[in-house]
């Protein structure tokens, strides 16, 4: 799965460990989805996944990763990516927007995504199939790009990676556990929350003023094929200015997640959010307290790649320092009726880390 800033990769099975100590929860709504990774684990777990985001890539990963059965795709994707992948380069609007004009990608790889989006869109493929096409360019590219994760800028210099060939792989897929099929939706969250039933909810709204949009507006202009104009060294997506999340207001986050949580058809909840974002411990533990009973999980966590590289001016030199590496992230499990002695311990178990529950 592609590079993403506040992946779950690595608390994982913190938050599986939490929803397993829910009774009576065979349904999740993954209402953020981005890249997938929770609710590709979820499905994984025998859970029936419900996933939805508002951007157009994490939709195209959402279908790919939940939605599509491995059973009934993977021979047609595997021959299409086949032949996808023996086609010559052609530049077009990614060579000429990200390799020229800015350096997302090296030309030779630039011409490669053109040439096979291009075919992907002349296809006209069923919507599943052209979703498991797109995340394989997707994941493709996310291989040989020269950035530290995030498209808000790239490197100075040529990641190694970057000189490597563009190569297609069939994306990872699963087949449902039961016959209650799993669904990608591409709402927003609050629409979500309203319209979409499940025994639990997973949130892990944007947390601070960097839209996922802005911090991965390529891989919605290769979603899109909108070609789109762009502004900046970055080259972002002209929308980027305007299309922005409540979540990413500070006055209007805590309303936004307020009236999101309202709406929600869900009797348990699960909530992943960290200290550095514009709702604090207590504010989310005094909101999440009124839904249920609360327990927080706090965990130590490595801050992003970029905060490693530390901060450089427009020519390339390093300045300023880092003022920390590492922060911590909640997980705030609330469950509709207390949880039983052994459903505690296994939590306690599975989390690792002292529990704070709240009536």
């Amino acid at each position: 799965m592609i590079k993403y800033l506040g992946s779950k990769r690595t608390i994982l099975p913190k938050l599986m460990a939490a929803l397993n100590s829910l009774d009576d929860v065979n349904s999740v709504l993954d209402a953020f989805s981005g890249t997938s990774r929770v609710g590709y684990e979820l499905k994984k777990s025998g859970y029936q996944v419900f996933s939805n985001d508002i951007n157009a890539y994490a939709h195209i990963l959402a279908q790919c990763h939940v939605e599509a059965e491995a059973s009934t795709t993977t021979d047609t994707a595997s021959r299409l990516i086949a032949e996808l992948n023996q086609l010559p380069g052609k530049p077009g609007y990614i060579t000429a927007t990200h390799c020229l004009h800015s350096r997302y990608f090296q030309p030779h790889n630039g011409e490669k995504i053109d040439a096979i989006r291009e075919q992907i869109e002349r296809w006209d493929l069923q919507p599943l199939l052209k979703a498991i096409c797109l995340t394989s360019l997707l994941e493709a590219a996310d291989r040989v790009d020269s950035t530290t994760g995030v498209q808000m800028a790239y490197l100075k210099q040529w990641a190694r990676r970057s000189y490597n060939p563009l190569q297609l792989r069939l994306p990872a897929m699963l087949n449902a556990a039961t016959d209650r099929r799993c669904h990608a939706y591409q709402l927003d969250a609050l629409e979500a929350a309203a319209s979409i039933k499940a025994d639990c909810a997973y949130l892990d709204p944007p947390y601070n003023q960097h839209s996922y949009l802005g911090n991965y507006h390529i891989w919605e202009s290769l979603v899109r094929w909108d070609r789109p104009e762009v502004y900046g060294i970055a080259c972002k997506r002209i929308d980027c200015k305007s299309n922005k999340s409540d979540f990413n207001s500070k006055p209007k986050a805590l309303p936004t997640l307020t009236e999101l949580i309202q709406r929600l058809r869900t009797p348990n909840l699960i909530v992943s959010f960290n200290n550095e974002g514009f709702i604090d411990r207590e504010a989310m533990e005094h909101l999440l307290s009124q839904k249920g009973y609360l327990h927080t999980i706090e965990l130590d966590y490595k801050r992003y790649v970029g905060a490693q590289i530390g901060i450089h001016n427009p020519a390339g030199a390093r300045t300023g320092v880092v003022s920390h590496l590492r922060n911590k992230e909640y997980i705030y499990l609330v469950s509709a009726k207390p949880l039983s002695p052994a459903n505690q311990a296994q939590l306690q178990a599975g989390a690792a880390v002292p529990l704070i529950p709240q009536a």
